[in-house]
């Protein structure tokens, strides 16, 4: 891909995309779905950041129901139909159970989660409804007994958020869509009317710099909007407010059923949610309010602790520190008040969309279930404002994997059609599915066709985002490294020092996510 600016100095784009989260990937393809020429810079890996870090669900947000904020609901139920639709192999129905303890929560929430069915309409999961407190036992046999009055089943989707996010490049850069992961946005190029017409950037790798000319370029960059939005106007107003929020993975015994756990009233006013995930089970999340924006920022002990203690109210057998196989941050990009950006009360989960005078698009807010309609909405603001022609969106029925073999039930379908060529490999050489380690499923053959097919540059792209080895069990993962480093550099033509400085700079950050070295 790369090889497209090198061959092409002076093509012009109709789009250029800056962030390969959730949002720009979106973006980026509902452009080239467009039949826009499309190109996205993404300055770490894609989904580097917020966007490989979520509590893994695609729901409405029951305690946005609960806060009155019914269009975002709407909005966000009908996207997650949709999502569950368009991409089967990465998404899930997951049931969640409410354990209540008081006759009036039985009252409340059984009511509440009547009104989210009928808000879903035809895109709805499966029913709500009241269950006595033996079949809450049944399906929660952790569950604190004392006092339970029963509980409340309902229905939103899972889903494995990095991986989505790496089917939305390939799908892009399959419908003619260039896709480049390290490359760093480092101006902005402007005519001189001072309008946008295209940016500068730099491999990150190969040290060389290239400008890329675009119709509309588009800032969506997450917590970082406000660095691009800096690069266009040194003086522009702080639009992003950052929350911390961190989960923490344990083992499936924590959880003992295949329901999840929804606690609707935590200390912090969140809900918390304990969720199984690749035989693992995700607890989460906090919300703290964060001053500096990292890229990889770091669990503060107070959560870790605020999850464990609540989880404890809860659960008969809870976990504790050293049950905590990892431990993982993200930071929200919530949209804040332009005109205040010190105030909380306009800090929302809605997304916005800022078109700057010199027609730079900033996409700030939202969340991994509208990222959709967030990216349909971007490109007609981007057609509104006169940057490009009138084309309809096309991805509210654009399916992201056609994965119709029955075969494809297993773990492997996440690879999409992915999965046959890996049993192929298997096929061929029995020696390939044996996994790099007993608490991790991940074999050789995966790992080989994860480097053929699906850009990895860093070890830690293989094992935090191609792979979950370092969100499920971050011991482990370190453990696997030494082989996984050496599987990429046979595959991608490195050599022996950059297998030792991949794994060197790995340990560095595994241990991040070692809740041991947090408390």
């Amino acid at each position: 891909m790369v090889s497209l600016l090198e061959t092409n100095p002076d093509k012009t784009w109709d789009v250029a995309v800056v962030g390969g989260g959730a949002t720009g990937l979106g973006i980026a393809l509902d452009a080239v779905s467009r039949g826009y020429r499309t190109i996205l810079l993404e300055k770490s890996d894609f989904a580097g950041g917020t966007s490989s870090r979520s509590t893994k669900l695609v729901h409405g947000g029951v305690r946005y129901l609960a806060q009155g904020d019914i269009l975002l609901v709407i909005e966000a139920l009908k996207e997650r139909g949709l999502m569950l639709k368009n991409a089967p192999h990465l998404t899930s129905n997951q049931d969640f159970i409410i354990p209540l303890y008081t006759w009036f929560d039985v009252i409340l929430y059984s009511v509440g989660l009547k009104f989210y069915d009928i808000l879903a309409g035809r895109l709805s999961l499966g029913k709500s409804y009241f269950i006595n407190r033996e079949k809450t036992l049944s399906g929660l046999p952790n569950i604190r007994k004392d006092g339970l009055k029963g509980g409340v089943i309902y229905h939103d989707g899972q889903f494995d958020d990095a991986r989505l996010a790496l089917n939305l490049a390939r799908v892009c850069a399959g419908m003619g869509g260039t896709v480049l992961n390290y490359f760093a946005v480092t101006q902005l190029l402007k005519n001189e009317k001072g309008q946008i017409k295209g940016i500068k950037a730099t491999d990150i790798d190969k040290g060389r710099e290239y400008e890329v000319y675009s119709k509309a370029v588009i800032n969506a960059t997450g917590v970082f909007a406000d660095e691009i939005l800096r690069l266009d106007d040194p003086s522009a107003r702080h639009i992003i407010k950052p929350s911390q929020g961190i989960h923490l993975v344990v083992d499936r015994s924590f959880l003992q059923g295949d329901s999840a756990i929804m606690i609707p009233k935590t200390d912090d006013g969140r809900v918390l949610f304990a969720i199984p995930w690749y035989d693992k089970v995700v607890i989460g999340t906090t919300d703290t309010p964060v001053e500096n924006i990292d890229h990889e920022p770091i669990p503060l002990k107070e959560e870790i602790n605020f999850i464990l203690k609540t989880a404890g109210r809860y659960l008969v057998k809870a976990p504790e520190e050293k049950d905590i196989l990892s431990v993982y941050a993200g930071l929200r990009p919530l949209a804040a008040d332009p005109e205040n950006p010190h105030s909380t009360k306009e800090i929302s989960r809605r997304h916005k969309i800022i078109v700057s005078k010199s027609n730079l698009i900033s996409v700030t807010g939202g969340k991994w279930t509208t990222y959709r309609c967030m990216a349909e909405e971007t490109i007609d603001r981007a057609i509104k404002t006169g940057l490009l022609e009138n084309r309809k969106c096309k991805t509210e029925k654009l399916q992201l994997e056609s994965v119709d073999d029955t075969s494809m039930d297993g773990r492997l379908k996440i690879y999409g059609k992915g999965a046959h060529t890996i049993i192929e490999m298997i096929k061929e050489n029995p020696e390939l599915v044996k996994p790099l380690n007993g608490s991790l499923p991940y074999t050789k053959a995966e790992l080989k066709w994860i480097c053929r097919n699906e850009m990895p540059l860093r070890l830690e792209d293989l094992l935090s985002r191609r792979t979950r080895a370092l969100i499920l069990d971050a011991k482990a993962s370190l453990d696997v490294a030494p082989s996984a480093a050496a599987i990429m550099a046979e595959e991608l033509g490195f050599d022996n020092e950059w297998v030792k400085d991949q794994v060197e700079k790995y340990i560095i950050l595994a241990e991040k996510y070692l809740a041991k070295d947090l408390c």
